[in-house]
Parts: structure tokens; sequence; C-alpha cells
């Protein structure tokens, strides 16, 4: 465990903290700074990739300096297992209109990429005026193809984690960090 880590309730699923609170703050404020550059003079729309990315977006908005807005859409394709069903469903549509707009897609962790690209053919056929793809987790050797991220907070290794949004079945998601972990 990284020092100054706590875990946050008992619990023997939770495993090694993969990235401590202090890193995560560190690389969001990197990315904030880094996104107000490339998008200097515009107002990025950011879209949530919800639930998992609701922490993430909300830490990296306040690390951006500049006019954003906000919307959010749910995809299924884990229901409450640790493995991706293979089919994505959109669960909340978007409520703004894209068109003309920079779009930057918010998500949690890229696993296989399937999700993503269902999301990004999804979001171009709406007629942005560019989609890029910021993603806080890259688990690493999973994609059959190149994910295309513009912004990526860690590449980690291929464990199920959880924390800092990130769930299993609906818990863990209040963990400041994010951990390993041990029951798949």
């Amino acid at each position: 465990m990284d020092e100054g880590t706590r875990h946050l309730f008992d619990d023997p699923l939770i495993g090694d903290v993969i990235v401590s609170e202090a890193r995560l703050k560190a690389r969001i404020s990197e990315l904030g700074a880094q996104i107000t550059a490339d998008y200097a003079g515009r107002a990025p729309l950011l879209v949530g990739v919800l639930k998992g990315a609701f922490m993430f977006m909300a830490d990296l908005a306040r690390e951006i300096a500049l006019p954003v807005e906000f919307d959010f859409m749910a995809v299924s394709s884990y229901g409450s297992a640790t493995k991706s069903s293979g089919v994505v469903r959109i669960v909340k549509d978007l409520d703004l209109d894209l068109s003309g707009r920079d779009v930057l897609l918010v998500e949690d962790i890229i696993d296989s990429g399937l999700t993503l690209a269902y999301l990004r053919k999804n979001l171009l056929a709406r007629h942005p005026a560019s989609v890029e793809v910021c993603a806080l987790l890259l688990r690493e050797g999973l994609q059959k193809h190149d994910p295309d991220l513009r912004y990526v907070g860690f590449s980690i290794p291929p464990d199920f984690v959880i924390g800092y949004g990130l769930d299993v079945a609906e818990r863990y998601r209040n963990l400041p960090y994010i951990a390993s972990y041990k029951g798949t």
C-alpha cells in the first residue's frame, strides 16, 4: 500500500492500492492543465460516462481553467459482473445537442475498448466539431485495437480494480483511491 493511504473501511475484498489518493490528485491536476492548454479559446462539453466517471469528471472539471459544460451518458456492458458481457447498451442518453461542439468524453476505465468504440461512433453521428477521450485508467493488454485516447491518467495492469467511482455491484465507489479487487 502507498504510504499515507488508508483503507476507508475494513473489507477483505479490497486488495492493494494501485493508485493512491495523492497520485490521483496530482495527475488530474496535470490533465486539467493539458486540457486547458489544448482547448484554449474554446468551451469543451465534458460528457461523463456514468456511473464510474462521475468522481473523476468532477475533479477534472475543477482543474480545467475554461468555461465547460457537462452532460452524461449511462451505458452498460457489465451489469453486476466483473467481466464485460460484450453487449453495450445506452441506459441514459445525452440531453444536449452535440452539433458543432468540442466534445471531451470522460471515461473511468478502458478495458477491451468495446464500449469506447461504440460511444465514439454514437457521438460522431451527432456531428460534433470534435470528439476526444480522457480516460482515467487504461487496463494494459486488453485492447484488440488502439483505443485512440487523447488523455490518459494511468496505465494499470489488467487486474479488476475498484474505488474512486469504480465499483462491483455498486459497492466501493467511495474509496478515495484505486485498489485491486480480491473477489474475482
